[in-house]
């Protein structure tokens, strides 16, 4: 797509170590130190970034972070996501680094509308998947988390801090012994594409498969499924239906 060099900025203890091989450059530092975050670009002559992949959300409460960091934090009012990604946004831009979003690299891989892997849904699947969807809609709305897991049009476990995995393992756990529970997956209303893009992978389905639940759903053309040559044979493997939802869709069934 045009781009001559790649440099990366990795954070220890979270970036896999392999990224080293596929950049032109790469830059270990510890979350919080925003000051190094920001020189690594500029000295390369970096004009524009994206961000890929996560950091996980209780080390945001261990973080150490350099003046330029508590500079940015001090100022903020609410802490989450989008107020802290947004502020260090601010301040790449203010070097001249512009901060980009990473869609047109990852389109390929959000399925959109209509996308379907696995056992046809029941009514009551399909039901839950839409009851499931306004819920997670008015959770993430909220800022507390995007991922829900319903059974028989009640709620069993809403995503806060702990992240999606740890949600799924408790909502399938009070699904009782036959499981058979539905997680939806959304993303923020006006969510921010340049740092808030819901993620799941073969790792979020053999979770879905180890705690019982049968039906995972995503908003579609807001989620990245990853590992999608593993797909089909997760899907048969387990008897796990993945599938892709939107508002229109949402809407349409809950009114029928």
């Amino acid at each position: 797509m045009g781009v001559q060099r790649l440099v990366a900025v990795a954070f220890e203890n979270e970036t896999d170590p392999e990224l080293a091989g596929l950049v032109d450059e790469i830059v270990w530092i510890r979350v919080g130190q925003l000051s190094k975050l920001i020189s690594a670009f500029t000295r390369n002559g970096v004009q524009a970034c994206v961000m890929a992949g996560q950091i996980t959300p209780k080390n945001l409460f261990d973080l150490r972070p350099d003046l330029r960091a508590m500079a940015l934090l001090f100022k903020l009012k609410e802490k989450n996501a989008h107020t802290i990604f947004g502020a260090i946004a601010d301040e790449l831009k203010r070097e001249g680094v512009e901060l980009i979003e990473a869609t047109p690299w990852l389109e390929p891989l959000m399925p959109r509308r209509g996308f379907h892997a696995g056992p046809k849904l029941s009514p009551e699947q399909q039901a839950d998947v839409n009851f499931g969807y306004r819920v997670a809609k008015d959770i993430s709305r909220l800022e507390i988390g995007q991922t829900v897991v319903v059974k028989n049009g009640a709620v069993l476990a809403v995503e806060a801090f702990e992240g999606t995995d740890r949600c799924l393992v408790r909502g399938g756990e009070l699904a009782g012994k036959e499981g058979k529970a539905v997680a939806v997956k959304v993303a923020k209303e006006k969510h921010d594409l340049r740092f808030d893009i819901p993620c799941v992978g073969a790792q979020t389905l053999e979770i879905c498969a180890s705690a019982g639940i049968c039906v995972l759903a995503l908003e579609a053309g807001k989620t990245l499924l990853l590992e999608q040559d593993r797909l089909d044979e997760l899907v048969k493997k387990h008897r796990i239906t993945v599938t892709a939802v939107g508002g229109s869709d949402a809407a349409t069934s809950s009114a029928a």
